[in-house]
């Protein structure tokens, strides 16, 4: 299976002069980011650090991010990607759970010296400690500084935190290169692709094509934070290949490219994935990207993060499967089990569970989680969905989603399908408030393109949904939603309001 070594030195091996990244300040060959990569290493081991000593990332998309991603863990490190949106207290938690030693950032306030010992500040602490390095990567295995194994932990990626604490996810060198082959055979990706790195670097949608395309000899070229204008140029400008975007930002840039079109030609494919997708955005994309293919990616951070994948989706649009998000990625089990924990047959309801090499460690430090997590080897997703006769995967909710109203289960995806059908609509929600009479009441907030009115939207939804599923309460808003870092739809935000003071129902993303 391998090592973030492996990856790293075959691009070496076979594209040491092609360009390996860009950014907005800089481009890269393998070479010079090798000679980087190695620097790196020398300066963590000349300030104390060695093998398993986590170190911290809070900074931007760029050049230094793909390489301390790449280069750290490699020489036995364990990077601890920072969600750039926190408070200073969750940012605090993170780093005092994880024990972090020392942590590489971008922020200039003052704030950041108390996450943890050590504190490395990008440009100017960086490229410094870069100067007076003198490792060379080429020179010899990475384990001349560490001795990596597959089973290894390579990075703690924290979790949201959505429902308690943030949770550390601990993803092996085995569990990460693992992906690094499910990403290749999804994408399609070979040398010439240049892929376009849009999502956050912390989140897993950042980083999912990182060993891939370094496997290669592929360039990626990044973009410090989402701007659909800013991404259309890149593309035009880079003659992107490939990217991903989670569903909010496939909406945004499909806004802006059927307002101000963009030569995007050269984009042969969109994946997506991270949250559900409504095939009416699937279908303007399709219509405003004519050339590009499109490919749903499915998993959790958990699963490193890849667990099924639905190639060439844009040719089921108008059938039966437009609303999979495919078949397990190779190596990969998907099964879908009752609250008991039976295997259910195809065609019901129940939780989604995965197994394979792609499933994490655990949780750091917090086995309780982990042993609800993980079960016989198999991961728990918390997602419902059901399986057809053929393996195709298709998701309803989030079981923390779904509004239980007078004894009917309503999935709050199925009413947000019905509602992005209207041409009006350009984002909604669906989410339960507190009904006294039936529990939980369907609830919506939209953001409209243009005027409609609130029992338009309801007599369109009763078109097509039944009457207990359509939104009891409408809130039209003029304010795009409430979205995380990478891109998610806060529904916690929107629905919080209406518990307050209640009981019946915690959490929710």
């Amino acid at each position: 299976m391998g090592t973030f070594a492996d990856p790293l030195y075959r691009g070496l091996k076979v594209a040491a002069e092609r360009i390996a990244v860009i950014d907005a300040q800089t481009s890269l060959t393998y070479s010079a980011l090798a000679r980087r990569m190695g620097g790196l290493v020398a300066a963590m081991a000349a300030r104390g650090l060695g093998s398993g000593d986590r170190i911290a990332l809070l900074m931007a998309n760029g050049h230094r991010y793909v390489e301390t991603y790449l280069a750290l863990p490699a020489a036995g490190y364990v990077i601890v990607p920072l969600n750039a949106r926190l408070a200073d207290a969750e940012l605090a938690y993170i780093c005092t759970d994880a024990g972090v030693s020392l942590l590489i950032t971008d922020r200039t306030d003052d704030s950041v010296d108390a996450l943890a010992p050590q504190v490395v500040r990008v440009p100017d602490d960086y490229e410094a400690a870069l100067a007076d390095a003198s490792f060379e990567i080429a020179a010899g295995p990475l384990g001349a500084i560490a001795e990596v194994g597959e089973d290894d932990v390579a990075g703690l990626f924290y979790t949201g935190g959505t429902t308690g604490p943030s949770k550390g996810v601990m993803l092996t060198h085995r569990n990460l290169i693992t992906n690094m082959w499910n990403t290749l055979a999804s994408c399609g990706l070979s040398a010439d692709d240049r892929y376009l790195v849009m999502s956050p670097m912390f989140h897993a949608a950042g980083t999912i094509a990182v060993l891939g395309c370094v496997s290669l000899g592929a360039t990626q070229v990044t973009v410090p934070g989402f701007d659909a204008g800013l991404v259309l140029d890149t593309i035009e400008r880079h003659r992107i290949t490939t990217t991903l975007a989670v569903p909010t930002m496939l909406v945004a840039l499909c806004e802006e490219q059927a307002a101000r079109p963009r030569d995007v030609s050269s984009l042969r494919l969109m994946t997506h994935g991270a949250s559900p997708v409504a095939v009416e955005t699937l279908k303007r994309a399709r219509a405003v990207f004519p050339d590009t293919a499109l490919t749903h990616l499915y998993g959790a951070t958990e699963l490193a993060p890849l667990a099924t994948a639905f190639i060439d989706e844009q040719d089921h649009l108008d059938g039966p499967r437009a609303r999979s998000c495919g078949v397990p990625v190779i190596g990969c089990r998907v099964e879908v089990i009752d609250p008991g924990g039976r295997v259910l047959e195809a065609g019901n309801v129940g939780e989604v569970i995965v197994r394979g090499h792609n499933v994490m460690a655990g949780y750091w430090n917090k086995p309780d989680e982990t042993a609800a997590a993980l079960r016989d080897g198999w991961y728990r997703s918390g997602d419902l969905g059901m399986l057809d006769g053929d393996g195709y995967l298709y998701l309803v909710d989030r079981a923390k989603d779904m509004i239980v109203s007078g004894g009917e289960n309503v999935y709050s995806s199925e009413v947000e399908q019905a509602l992005m059908t209207h041409p009006m609509v350009l984002e909604c929600a669906v989410y339960a408030i507190p009904d006294e009479t039936w529990g939980e009441a369907v609830a919506a907030t939209v953001v409209l393109r243009e005027t409609a009115s609130v029992e338009e939207l309801r007599d369109h939804c009763r078109s097509l949904i039944a009457g207990f599923k359509v939104p009891r309460r409408i809130d039209l808003s003029s304010e795009p939603l409430p979205k995380s870092a990478a891109g998610k739809i806060l529904k916690r935000e929107l629905r919080e309001p209406f518990w307050e003071g209640r009981s019946e129902r915690v959490g929710g993303a």
